[in-house]
Formats: structure tokens, sequence, C-alpha cells
């Protein structure tokens, strides 16, 4: 890695340590662990899968929110602050900044999938704790890519958040989508059926389907084949290194 990318990428990682960002974490950590009690308190059988059940649904959710918005505030206020005119002055090659600012994103993804899968570890084997870890990193991975390319590309808040979250709600309901279009109750032959069929398919082969990635079956039922968690890491990869150069595209064109 080249050394202005690894330095970008150190800054974007410490400027997330030095803020109240762990504490956010860490409070919704110990306020999601402290509901997962109360579930466990109220559950008349197998507590101790449904405390690990709520756990892992709610705080994957949570993680995504705040890995998000995370991103985009941080990329809000370096364009506001002019912080961005000044490195660019500095002859820094656009594509080194986002790529040094998607590392340390990626750098911070990972150590909030550490965080979030660490309560688990009383609750759940081992090898099922790491599958739904490595998965949540993977999916908060392809969440900050997206995002980031989002904020660049738009550049408000309000209008890049509003297309992250439309966009992670339909990876999580494509597959929903897709078997609803298959199998309809009625107008199974109607052009309009046919028409948003293919318009489903179409989103199929370009946005991930988030319901295979990170799933809490693997931790109250069983553990996911690792050739699954191979296939998931491949995807993921894949969307970043997309999502990447598409960024990097979109900053070449901008004028600051």
């Amino acid at each position: 890695m080249d050394s202005r990318i690894a330095t970008i990428a150190r800054f974007t990682l410490l400027e997330a340590l030095r803020t109240r960002f762990p504490a956010l974490v860490l409070a919704t950590l110990l306020g999601l662990l402290g509901a997962s009690f109360f579930i466990e308190s109220i559950t008349v059988t197998e507590g101790a899968r449904f405390q690990a059940g709520f756990y892992a649904a709610a705080m994957r959710l949570a993680c995504i929110f705040i890995a998000v918005l995370y991103v985009l505030v941080s990329v809000t206020r370096e364009l506001n602050d002019k912080g961005l005119d000044v490195l660019l002055a500095l002859d820094l090659p656009r594509s080194h900044y986002v790529l040094g600012k998607l590392a340390g994103f990626l750098a911070i993804a990972a150590l909030i999938a550490v965080t979030a899968s660490l309560p688990l570890a009383w609750f759940a084997a081992p090898l099922a704790v790491a599958q739904w870890m490595a998965s949540l990193g993977f999916e908060l991975g392809i969440v900050v890519a997206f995002a980031l390319f989002c904020i660049v590309a738009i550049g408000q808040l309000t209008s890049a958040a509003s297309l992250v979250l439309a966009f992670y709600l339909l990876a999580r309901s494509l597959t929903a989508m897709r078997l609803m279009g298959a199998h309809p109750i009625t107008g199974a032959d109607t052009l309009s059926h046919e028409t948003v069929r293919f318009l489903v398919e179409a989103l199929s082969l370009v946005v991930p389907s988030f319901d295979a990635w990170t799933r809490t079956a693997w931790l109250v039922n069983e553990q996911a084949p690792w050739s699954v968690m191979a296939q998931l890491a491949g995807q993921s990869a894949l969307y970043v290194a997309l999502l990447a150069a598409a960024t990097m595209f979109d900053f070449y064109r901008k004028n600051f």
C-alpha cells in the first residue's frame, strides 16, 4: 500500500477512535445486551436461543446504522471544512484519497464487527460466532463503501443517507421480492407482473442479497458451510472493489 494511502487510512481510523464514536458503539452494545437479558428472563423455554437471536439481529442493524452515519458525517465535515481542498492542494492523487478513506472506513467496520460479536461468545459456539463476525464485517464493508460513494457523488448528507437506506432495504428484501415474483397468487400472466419480475431479476444481478449475510440462524441453529463463507467473502470483495472504482470515477469528474 502506498504510504499516502496508509497515512490517510491511519488518520481516518484515529479520528474515529479519538471521538465519541467508540463510546457510541459501546453504549449501543451494552443497551442491546441488557435488552437481550430481559428477553431471556421473560422467555418460558429456550431463553438462551431467544437471547442470542435478539442480540444478533438488533446489533446487526445498529452496527449498519452507526457505520453508515459515521462515514457520511465524516466525509461531509471534510467537504464543509474545506479539508479536502487542502489535501488535494498538496498534489495528492484523488485515487489515493478515496482508497485511503475507504481503507480507514473498512478498518473501522472490522473493529465494529469484532466488538459486536464479543458478547456472543457466551451464547453460541466459537466457530458460529466467528462466522457471524466475519459476515458482519463483509456486510459492513459493502455498506460503508456504498455510503462513501453516495456522499462523494451527491455531497449532501440527507440525500446520501436516504439513498443508502433505500439500498440497504432493497438488498435485505430482494430475495423475498424474487420469491413473490416467481410464485404470485394472482395475475401471473399479466404484462405488469412480467415487467416487475424482469426489473427485480435485473436488480438481483447488481444488488447483493443481504439476507444471505450475517444470518442469526448460524448462531441458534447450525453453522454455515465454509464454502458459503468463502462465497460471501468473494462477493463482498467484488462489490467493494466496484464501489471503490465508481467512487474514484465520480471523484475525478468533480471540480474543487
